[in-house]
């Protein structure tokens, strides 16, 4: 099969650190990148999930604070009265 050049544009740290890793794993990013393609297209899908960040306990805490309405500050009746709040 014809091999052909490509470009694409890459987040110059995320290379960096993408080279080390295929590094370690014995093959160059050119390697991972066409093993990424034919799983693709062989599964006809991205070969992973692609999901949004989990939060860390400190941000569920915090949801779970204002679906219960606790722990929630206001409504204020004026600027003053939200900025004493927020620096007490």
């Amino acid at each position: 099969m014809a091999k052909v050049s490509t470009n694409i544009s890459i987040d110059a740290d995320v290379k960096k650190q993408a080279q080390e890793l295929f590094a370690k794993l014995g093959m160059d990013l050119s390697t991972a990148v066409n093993i990424f393609l034919r799983q693709s297209i062989r599964s006809q899908s991205i070969p992973f999930a692609i999901t949004a960040e989990i939060p860390n306990n400190v941000t569920f805490s915090a949801m779970e604070s204002a679906e219960n309405c606790s722990d929630v500050y206001g409504p204020f009746d004026s600027v003053d009265d939200l900025m004493e709040a927020l620096n007490a």
